[in-house]
């Protein structure tokens, strides 16, 4: 009882230094990474710890995929050519640099543990980038890039994870061994995640309670990683794939009155996974300290310290090269977007570059590691250096950095935004157009209110059979909205801010009998 009463205490303390962060403005990671370096240093702390084969499926599995179901395929696809970089060849440099200079410090690492260590600190993490960010009204391509980065570098770094951790299992590492099974995992996983997608929303759908139906959620979540993971598949690309299938085909197929609830309730989640991460991982380094002795400390908070360097030097060393590179080939050729956005300038290559707070993922696979793998005390201790070293200087400079250099587009999301308002209240005006009821009125009145520019919530409950007037107002809207995402009219960030305006006007309404 003293153990959960301790973690009840942690986990309400963190909340309150979250709560505190968002008043100061600063994203509630850096304060809950704080937490947990201050964890680490306090005597008698109680001992939680994670077992190393749920860590990933854990923490990673619903955090993935409420990044996933967010992310705008169209917007992804149109920056293509950063994401790129950042996802691959980011990763990978990050990876060899990082493995690279823990050999020199450390020759003794075996160079599996020095390159698992490189691929849990390369990935970084858009919470707290985007935390600071959003407020601030960025240009959307800024933001586009580095959520899409932090979706998809997921899948690169934890490829190149399991695949060192399966070498130090060996004690060997073959390329003629590995390669089949890496292509087979990336295969499968393309193949597996679209199918399981579609399988379960259209289970789902079916399920109208709303507690059961946020359960069947969270069950499927977990249970596609985990049949992933048993079928040696990749468990982050399997969950992406699922997660963008379901973003495609469930809005239609869902009643506002679970979507509503649901999201609330994910968002909590992922919330709540942050804290424990900070709190387990905050926890498993006290131990760490407590055990190395003078001789072994210096060394590794050696290593620890040129880690947390080399992670953001190589980032803005290649990401700055790159968009240089790209600035060049505009001026040569013109930039020539599919649709409006930013043009890559100096300035927003040094925002994205100074954006790469490491987070979760990395507190996860490092504890994710077999008890018995080689210096996991060191990959340990460096992980959380690097994590709570970056969100604190970069998270901490990031604001001030964007203000500086006054970045700004001509607000694209707004634009579709206001495109989807127009044309949605144009099918649903029609939709109605003959019927001069009063609750057909009083439906034209709601609408205009709610998507009408400068318009407000409308509407009040109204649960009589005269409410399929509106509904089907509601159903010709939400059509409309959902072929002008299809065909690309607008992206993700515009269709979900008027899909919450229709699901708003739904539950006032109120639900079909």
């Amino acid at each position: 009882m003293r153990e959960l009463e301790v973690l009840l205490g942690m986990v309400l303390a963190a909340a309150l230094l979250a709560a505190l962060a968002r008043r100061v403005g600063a994203p509630y990671p850096v304060f809950l990474a704080l937490g947990g370096a201050v964890l680490a240093f306090v005597p008698g702390a109680p001992s939680f710890t994670v077992p190393p084969e749920l860590a990933l499926a854990l923490f990673i599995a619903p955090v993935l995929l409420d990044a996933a179901y967010d992310a705008s395929p169209r917007d992804l696809k149109d920056n293509w050519a950063p994401l790129t970089s950042l996802v691959v060849f980011a990763v990978g440099l990050t990876t060899a640099a990082v493995t690279v200079v823990v050999r020199a410090l450390l020759p003794g690492v075996p160079l599996a543990a020095a390159v698992a260590l490189g691929a849990i600190v390369a990935p970084p993490d858009a919470a707290a980038a985007t935390a600071v960010l959003r407020p601030l009204r960025p240009p959307h391509r800024i933001l586009t890039i580095l959520e899409g980065e932090s979706l998809l570098n997921d899948a690169s770094a934890l490829l190149i994870y399991r695949l060192a951790v399966g070498a130090a299992a060996a004690n060997a590492f073959s390329m003629a061994v590995v390669a089949p099974t890496f292509l087979l995992s990336v295969a499968g996983s393309l193949v597996v995640g679209p199918a399981l997608g579609w399988i379960v929303g259209r289970i789902i759908q079916r399920v109208q309670h709303v507690p059961t139906s946020i359960i069947l959620q969270f069950v499927s979540t977990f249970g596609v990683w985990i049949l992933a993971d048993r079928a040696g598949l990749s468990g982050v690309l399997t969950m992406v794939c699922y997660a963008l299938v379901l973003a495609r085909t469930s809005p239609e197929r869902t009643p506002a009155r679970v979507r509503i609830p649901a999201y609330a309730v994910w968002e909590t989640v992922v919330f709540v996974m942050n804290i424990l991460a900070f709190i387990f991982i905050g926890l498993q380094v006290r131990p760490i300290l407590e055990s190395l002795d003078a001789a072994e400390r210096r060394p590794y908070f050696v290593v620890a310290m040129a880690v947390f360097l080399t992670v953001i030097l190589v980032r803005l060393a290649w990401h700055m090269s790159f968009n240089a590179v790209v600035r060049w080939r505009h001026g040569r050729h013109g930039f020539h977007p599919p649709r409006p956005m930013l043009q890559p300038t100096t300035g927003s290559g040094l925002v994205i570059s100074w954006a790469g707070m490491r987070g979760i993922l990395s507190l996860a696979a490092a504890m994710a590691l077999p008890p018995a793998f080689p210096y996991r005390d060191l990959i340990v201790l460096t992980a959380f250096s690097v994590v709570v070293g970056t969100l604190v200087l970069q998270g901490l400079t990031l604001k001030p950095l964007l203000r500086v250099l006054q970045l700004e587009d001509d607000d694209p999301i707004g634009r579709e935004v206001s495109a989807a308002r127009a044309r949605a209240l144009n099918a649903a005006l029609v939709s109605i157009e003959h019927d001069r009821s009063p609750v057909a009125d009083a439906t034209r009145e709601a609408f205009t209110m709610r998507l009408a520019p400068g318009s407000l919530d409308g509407g009040a409950e109204n649960r009589s059979a005269a409410a399929e007037i509106p509904r089907a107002a509601i159903t010709a809207a939400r059509q409309s909205v959902l072929a002008m995402r299809d065909n690309d009219e607008i992206g993700d960030d515009a269709f979900h801010q008027i899909e919450e305006d229709l699901d708003w006007l739904e539950m006032a309404v109120g639900r079909k009998p």
